[in-house]
């Protein structure tokens, strides 16, 4: 890296919280600027754009790939605060036949996922063992990708740990070429949404939808008409921030209470603590319930959309910084090509899955998406882009990936003999 060759140590430190935090928000809004001031911004989206500036500072130097900033506070406190602002238009009466179609890809995309990593590691072990690497580490890298790919982060830390790897240069090599592969496939995906290949084989109603139906000025872009200016008072402000953090808060302790209830040992405790114990499923649930119950209550909450998509950017931004080209070019290159080859055959499953099935393009993009990258890049993608029906279902499938994830990760890594 430049500056680390240069100083010995990324520009920015680790432990300098308010420098790291002031290049993050500057990043974010020269990502919405961009987004809402350039139309070939606005098809790439702000999302993106944040994410790829995050890698490129990361690569050179600039900012460190690891801190508080984005272990505790991002990762900790701003998504889950954003995802119940966001769910508040996520009335469950509108969007359970979305959910529904959804789920269809994303399962069959899981299937995909399964299948990929089994292909990638019969058709790279040989040249793995050849570069004097372990084929056992090999291995073991395959369930953690195929957790991840199914489910998220946390599934990839429960597979490390399940083989004895976690803490290893392996895990890191691993991590980072999740994340690269990661961070370019969702801009593909987002180009995906444009391509006219996509759009001739596959329905698009809600990208339809929302380019006729946005009246914007000639020289507005789709971004700056869909978050034009809007009416919010500091009573907004303070509703959806206090409305957030009790969500977030119930839903931690709910998910303790369900998490020592099932601590015992065997299948159907474990599922039942993974499932019931994780904050996101009461987040997301109580969210929905919210939205679903007293929709003309959350359609008070004015903002709550700005509020929790700001958010969402700054995980966005976060998502790129693990990134780093170098780490997986000298530790493993391999690993880079395995992720490769999963990502590829998820895809194939989830568009393949969604033209059988007569799914929207929407579906198997997003879908696609809480694969590779879970829940919350799920929804982010979609808040991104304007699709507000496809949050929910993206949280929900994603979710449901948490679940998935560990037994199919577990599964692929027997066959391989990890």
């Amino acid at each position: 890296m430049l500056f680390e060759s240069i100083l010995g140590h990324t520009l920015i430190a680790a432990d300098d919280t308010w420098g790291l935090l002031g290049v993050m928000l500057v990043s974010v809004f020269a990502a919405i600027y961009l987004e809402q001031k350039y139309d070939w911004a606005s098809k790439l989206s702000g999302c993106i754009i944040a994410l790829l500036l995050a890698m490129f500072m990361a690569n050179i130097g600039v900012i460190p790939t690891a801190c508080v900033l984005y272990d505790d506070i991002v990762w900790g406190v701003i998504v889950p605060m954003a995802l119940p602002l966001l769910l508040l238009q996520c009335n469950l009466k509108k969007v359970w036949g979305q959910a529904g179609r959804m789920l269809g890809v994303y399962l069959i995309g899981g299937v995909g996922t399964f299948v990929g990593g089994l292909l990638a590691f019969f058709l790279l072990k040989g040249a793995y063992a050849a570069t004097g690497g372990n084929v056992q580490d090999l291995a073991a890298v395959t369930s953690m990708m195929t957790g991840s790919y199914i489910g998220g982060s946390a599934n990839l830390a429960a597979m490390a740990a399940t083989w004895n790897v976690a803490g290893t240069d392996v895990t890191a090599a691993a991590v980072v070429a999740d994340n690269l592969l990661m961070a370019l496939y969702f801009f593909a995906l987002i180009a995906f949404a444009g391509m006219k290949f996509f759009r001739k084989h596959f329905t698009h109603p809600i990208i339809d939808e929302i380019e006729s139906n946005t009246e914007r000025a000639a020289d507005q872009t789709q971004a700056s008409a869909f978050w034009s200016r809007k009416d919010v008072s500091l009573m907004d402000i303070a509703k959806n921030l206090a409305y957030s953090v009790a969500v977030v808060w119930a839903s931690v302790l709910v998910a303790g209470l369900f998490k020592s209830l099932f601590a015992g040992e065997g299948l159907v405790n474990q599922i039942l603590a993974q499932f019931l114990g994780n904050q996101y499923v009461w987040i997301t649930a109580i969210s929905v319930a919210f939205a679903t119950l007293k929709p003309e209550a959350a359609a008070e909450m004015h903002g709550s959309q700005e509020m929790g998509t700001f958010m969402i950017y700054m995980f966005l931004f976060v998502i790129g910084v693990p990134a780093n080209i170098m780490t997986v070019v000298t530790k493993s290159p391999l690993f880079l090509v395995l992720c490769f080859i999963m990502v590829c055959v998820n895809m194939l499953f989830c568009f393949v899955g969604a033209k059988l099935t007569k799914c929207h393009l929407e579906d198997a993009i997003i879908a696609s998406n809480a694969n590779i990258g879970g829940p919350t890049t799920a929804a982010g993608m979609a808040i991104s882009q304007g699709w507000s029906a496809l949050i929910a279902p993206a949280m929900l499938v994603g979710v449901l990936g948490y679940i998935i994830g560990n037994y199919a990760g577990l599964i692929v890594g027997m066959i391989c003999g990890a």
